[in-house]
């Protein structure tokens, strides 16, 4: 099943996509999926962020390939970091590149929505939290990264979380998942989720321990490596197999 958020007449909805068509739901999906009258083509319809979190989750270093391409050594534990709920960006905007920064780089990620309130969760059961998985765009001020040591400005700016288009909830395995960016048809990263060094439910039950999460909450999972510079002008692509892709523009400010 594939879920979305969109405009419907000014006001934000849930739907649930179907071959070419989005329905509107009555409500949120945590618990059950109802229609409701007001199909529409999807071609033609306005997405939102596939999302409405109270918190949005990072992680950082958790591909071996991307540590290695940094200079890390492998974490021994998952690398927490917050990303502003503010900084948000639904499939097809716009990316916006600061002033204050001159190496802002792209960062191709699979995440995932919680659709439970987690607290405490083991690993073994931690999957049965997710509601659905998705494309997402981890926008990085290099520099700020750098100079600062921490991550906050560096991944808060407005615009710097690109997420979509949608929700898939059937995924058999998020430890086989190809991901792909592309910026202008050119392929800048290429890995897959095998290459994790923490698995997606570990990654939930750690988080689970440190913080509650409720649903709508949003957690990123890392990146592979191949993560580079952005540009006005761009045109970026996230796609990932069995999900779908992501695409967002980039310009000045």
């Amino acid at each position: 099943m594939r879920l979305c958020r969109l405009e419907v007449a000014g006001v934000p909805r849930w739907g649930v996509i179907e071959g070419e068509l989005v329905t509107p739901l009555a409500a949120s999906p945590w618990d059950e999926v109802r229609k409701i009258a007001g199909a529409m083509p999807l071609a033609t319809a306005k997405l939102l962020p596939p999302c409405e979190p109270t918190k949005v989750v990072a992680v950082g270093l958790n591909y071996r390939a991307h540590a290695a391409e940094m200079g890390k050594e492998l974490p021994e534990e998952p690398l927490l970091f917050l990303k502003a709920p503010s900084s948000l960006l639904p499939p097809g905007g716009t990316v916006v590149l600061p002033r204050q920064s001159s190496r802002v780089e792209h960062e191709g990620e699979l995440a995932l929505v919680i659709g439970r309130i987690a607290s405490r969760v083991n690993v073994s059961h931690a999957l049965e939290y997710v509601r659905g998985f998705t494309c997402l765009d981890d926008v990085t001020a290099r520099d700020i990264q750098h100079k600062e040591k921490v991550y906050a400005r560096a991944k808060g700016f407005d615009t710097f979380c690109p997420v979509g288009p949608w929700l898939e909830t059937e995924i058999a395995d998020p430890q086989a998942l190809p991901i792909e960016l592309r910026v202008n048809g050119e392929v800048r990263q290429k890995g897959s989720t095998a290459d994790m060094i923490f698995s997606v439910a570990e990654l939930v039950a750690f988080i689970s321990h440190v913080m509650t999460l409720f649903p709508g909450d949003l957690i990123t999972t890392g990146t592979p490596p191949g993560v580079g510079p952005l540009r006005p002008g761009d045109s970026v692509e996230v796609e990932i197999a069995g999900i779908g892709v992501l695409r967002h523009t980039v310009s000045a400010a």
